[in-house]
């Protein structure tokens, strides 16, 4: 079995979205697209300036948002009647299909706020599919925890915990990682798929090729290999992310992402007419 090496160390870009949320956006920006992943955004801060104006109304089509809270509280309410408050170790799965529209805002006035946003391409047919709303207690995620290591997990199985979101087109795996100092993680990735690393915090090595220091907060993409190591030089936190090749033509019109152009205008016209929730 090969071993998954790194591809490229991506370094992401500080920006800001909804209301003025400060944040670190590395796909989306580069790479563009990875499929099936088409953004991941990593927020956090510990001054309320940079998150209280959160993420008002807005419309999505055609994609999935993944939000993952890790500190601090965010309250979501959504056209399909979804509602929520999101704590750390929590996670909201939103399948947008023919349309939501949605906000995101502080449940806090202060204190630290620090999560990630990621966004799963879907493919043609579930498009214009009916939205649904997943909102995941971390009270009910399986962990798996050793003298080595501890993994939460979002999607996908490791060892024996095995993640609530079953029967998906992509396969997707999303494992939250910690491993100690001097140890490794290893997972057998499918073939079929494409992988990444986010180092949240600490310092990893991956694979068994000599590659550039990875910091804090760096995306990390990886081979199509099947034997994944990640070698820990110090306690560290990261992300493991895999998901099934879509392999179609995308179209970005800002909150929507479809198969071409003319589906993007009709999104926008859907949305200016009113007739945007189904």
């Amino acid at each position: 079995m090969s071993t998954a090496e790194v591809k490229q160390i991506i370094d992401p870009i500080p920006t800001s979205d909804g209301a003025g949320v400060k944040l670190k956006r590395s796909i989306g920006v580069e790479p563009n697209y990875y499929d099936p992943f088409l953004m991941l955004d990593e927020f956090g801060s510990e001054n309320k300036d940079d998150y209280i104006a959160g993420f008002p109304p807005h419309p999505h089509r055609g994609i999935e948002t993944v939000t993952y809270m890790l500190a601090g509280d965010f309250e979501h309410e959504d056209s399909t009647g979804g509602k929520g408050k999101m704590s750390a170790g929590d996670v909201q799965w939103m399948k947008t299909g023919s349309g939501i529209i949605h906000s995101e805002m502080p449940a806090m006035k202060e204190g630290k706020l620090h999560g990630f946003q990621l966004w799963i391409n879907m493919p043609a047919k579930l498009k214009m599919s009916k939205p649904e709303y997943i909102y995941i207690d971390s009270n009910k995620m399986s962990i798996h925890k050793d003298k080595n290591k501890k993994v939460k997990v979002i999607a996908g199985k490791f060892e024996k915990a095995e993640g609530p979101v079953k029967g998906h087109n992509v396969e997707p795996i999303y494992f939250d990682v910690e491993l100690n100092k001097d140890k490794q993680f290893s997972y057998n990735l499918p073939s079929t798929h494409n992988t990444f690393v986010y180092l949240i915090n600490g310092e990893i090595e991956i694979g068994s090729k000599k590659h550039d220091k990875v910091s804090d907060s760096r995306l990390i993409l990886l081979s199509k290999d099947q034997e994944l190591k990640v070698n820990a030089k110090l306690n560290s936190k990261f992300l493991v992310i895999s998901g099934k090749p879509i392999n179609e033509e995308i179209a970005r019109g800002g909150p929507f992402v479809m198969n071409t152009k003319t589906e993007i205008l009709q999104a926008v016209q859907d949305y200016h007419n009113g007739t945007f929730v189904k």
